[in-house]
Formats: structure tokens, C-alpha cells, sequence
């Protein structure tokens, strides 16, 4: 059984629109405690993120009104001007986010999602249908959350949907224990190939953490 993002997604969802105001955003993420959501148009498609990292600008560099004199010197070019960086200047939340958004589907595998956190280097990604509209919000947690499967489930699936159902191989032929998550996979099967596509199928189970190969087969000569 893969789990799918679906599976594990938050669909109560704290987002805003593109024409929200610096000062609602803070107000949100305090009052919500997040720290970063996705900006919707008025369709309800995801169009980037803002996060903290997208308001620190502003209190990184405020405005500074200068005196006339160094005005003077800067225009001179005696003295260099302070470069602001553009976030530090935005009031809307189209301005201030991070786009095109990092999305992912429903349908999405969540070791596929987690490789694109890890990858992009992001904490949360929005979930879209197929118009690109938001249904959900997962997170590296929520991602986590498949560790918590039971062993014995984890065993039942190994065996029934991946020794018997995936490859029809004889379940008595092979002794499957698995412990905090780890599977270990004694016995013997008639080709190396074999054995190679059994270990590949039980890695993509979900909570499993490890797998040991404890399989003997035929080496050709």
C-alpha cells in the first residue's frame, strides 16, 4: 500500500490573497502561528509563499531618511548609498512571496514529496488539485507520521502484498521480522534479480526504516 500525500495532508489550511497587507501578515502568522502559507488568487490557485524569511527584510533594513549633506556626498558618489533589497520595500503579499510556489498533488507519493522538501530545502508544501487550486498543506511532519506504523502491519504488508501479491513467490520459503521499522528478509529464492526486486519492493513500504537482506540465491559462474 503506498500512502499518498492525501493520506496525511492538513486540509484546514491558513492562507492568504495576493492583495494582503504587510501588516495583515504579520497579524495572521502571530495569531495562527505559522510561519510561512500559501498566497491564493481569486480563483483559489496557489501563486507562491510567503514566509517569515519574505518579511525580515523590512525590519533588516528600514527606511533611513538621510541628511541633506550626505545625500549630497552620495550623489557625488563619496559616499555609497545603502542598497535595500525589493522585499524590504513590499507591502502586498504578491510582492512580498516567493513564486512560482514548490506544489505538490494529493496523488503524490509521500517519498516522492519528501525528496522535494529535502531537495528545495522547504518545511510545508501546498497541495493543488489540477487546476492548481489549494486543498491542503503538507508538512515534514505529516511526512514523518508514516514512522508510526506498527511493525506487525508492516510485516502483514510485506508478505501479502509484496512477497505473495507483487512477485507470487511461496511466503514459506521466507522468514520475515521486522523491528522498530526495520525488516529483515532471511531465505532463499531461485535468482539473484529476484532477490534484488523483493528488497527494492520492501524498501518502498511505508515506516519502513531499514531493510536487512539476509537472502541466499544461485550465484551464475
Amino acid at each position: 500500500m503506498r500512502i499518498l500525500v492525501a493520506d496525511v495532508m492538513t486540509s484546514s489550511v491558513v492562507a492568504v490573497r495576493r492583495t494582503a497587507e504587510f501588516k495583515d501578515i504579520v497579524e495572521v502568522m502571530r495569531r495562527r502561528r505559522v510561519s510561512a502559507f500559501p498566497v491564493l488568487d481569486d480563483g483559489d490557485r496557489v501563486i507562491g509563499v510567503v514566509s517569515e524569511a519574505d518579511l525580515l527584510p523590512r525590519e533588516a533594513y528600514p527606511v533611513r531618511l538621510a541628511s541633506p549633506r550626505r545625500r549630497e556626498r552620495a550623489e557625488r558618489g563619496e559616499e555609497a548609498a545603502t542598497a535595500r533589497p525589493a522585499k524590504a520595500r513590499a507591502m502586498t503579499a504578491q510582492e512580498l512571496m516567493t513564486s512560482p510556489a514548490i506544489t505538490v498533488t494529493g496523488d503524490t507519493p509521500v517519498t516522492e514529496a519528501a525528496r522535494i522538501m529535502h531537495a528545495r530545502h522547504v518545511k510545508r508544501l501546498p497541495v493543488v488539485d489540477e487546476e492548481g487550486r489549494l486543498l491542503g498543506v503538507v508538512s515534514r511532519i505529516d511526512l514523518l507520521g508514516v514512522y508510526d506504523r506498527p511493525d506487525t502491519q508492516i510485516r502483514d504488508e510485506v508478505i501479502e502484498h509484496v512477497i505473495i501479491g507483487e512477485f507470487g513467490c511461496d511466503p514459506r520459503e521466507l522468514t520475515v521480522t521486522v523491528s522498530a521499522g526495520v525488516v529483515t528478509i532471511t531465505g532463499r529464492v531461485g535468482r539473484a534479480d529476484l532477490a534484488i526486486g523483493l528488497l527494492r519492493s520492501i524498501w518502498s513500504v511505508a515506516g519502513v526504516v531499514d531493510v536487512q537482506d539476509r537472502l541466499s540465491y544461485p550465484v551464475r559462474r
